[in-house]
């Protein structure tokens, strides 16, 4: 800070933290089941990935998606990344707003590697290689993060920020995709070269993640069968937990109804 004062902010919680001095229990260990966890920084709770894949897109004259796309009577509302945000349903699906796309998170995992990449080299090699390669400006490259074996790069642009000349993150998003894939989209090019300090480094793995200015609007049809799965085992359990503890209960009564029972007729023979 301009006061010559070290801030930091803490993991798991975002909360300034001064780095000058101890910081709190509380916010210590929050910070440390967060890293235990996965091992790499956690996603947005809206943030969703694409899981259509290519589609034969409707767009509007300027090149943006339109709001509302169709196959056939399927229909669905997409963001400005063109990704689907909604759940499909028919033509009469209403799709009021095209809903902007400000925040795009890209997650690549290197291949197994003895030594860990170079942090600061890494994040010049992409901040260099965004800007040159795909034209977009730095301002919109909020961060490029090394937690071995994973590299996230945010991109972040909202439409105040935004001019008419500029490049749209999406679109970026897109071409990178494609050049680490080995699937580029630029002419007579193969993909993208990532090389680290004069090293190769082989990437096994891409995840495009989207965050929206409006929350998606995903339900519970959007789950994937494995979750579903997981959900309905669930329930199955509790039911049959209740079940048994419900016919325990009831024999229990029961015994103590033919206890009493043969207690009072001890007593009768006795007085007799």
């Amino acid at each position: 800070m301009e006061s010559g004062q070290c801030r930091c902010d803490a993991i798991g919680s975002g909360a300034a933290v001064d780095c000058s001095t101890l910081t709190s229990k509380c916010l210590l260990m929050k910070a440390e089941v967060m890293g235990s966890k996965s091992g790499r920084r956690e996603k947005p709770k809206d943030a969703f990935e694409d899981t259509d894949g290519l589609y034969d897109p409707e767009c509007e004259n300027s090149g943006a998606f339109k709001a509302k796309q169709c196959n056939g009577t399927t229909c669905w509302c997409v963001n400005t990344a063109g990704v689907r945000r909604t759940d499909k349903h028919d033509t009469d699906l209403k799709c009021n707003q095209l809903v902007r796309t400000t925040w795009i998170i890209i997650e690549m995992k290197h291949a197994e590697r003895d030594t860990p990449l170079n942090a600061e080299s890494l994040r010049k090699f992409f901040n260099e290689t965004i800007t040159s390669r795909y034209l977009l400006k730095g301002q919109y490259i909020t961060n490029v993060l090394y937690e071995k074996p994973y590299i996230t790069i945010d991109l972040k642009q909202n439409s105040l920020e935004k001019s008419p000349e500029d490049v749209d993150i999406a679109d970026v998003a897109y071409y990178f995709e494609k050049d680490v894939k080995g699937q580029s989209i630029f002419h007579n090019s193969v993909g993208l070269n990532v090389s680290i300090d004069n090293e190769p480094v082989k990437l096994e793995k891409t995840v495009v993640y989207y965050v929206d200015e409006i929350a998606p609007e995903f339900s519970m049809k959007s789950l994937t069968p494995g979750l579903i799965a997981v959900i309905v085992v669930i329930v199955i359990a509790i039911v049959t937990a209740i079940v048994v503890l419900v016919l325990t209960r009831r024999r229990k009564g029961k015994y103590v109804k033919a206890e009493v029972k043969e207690m009072n007729e001890m007593h009768r023979g006795l007085n007799a």
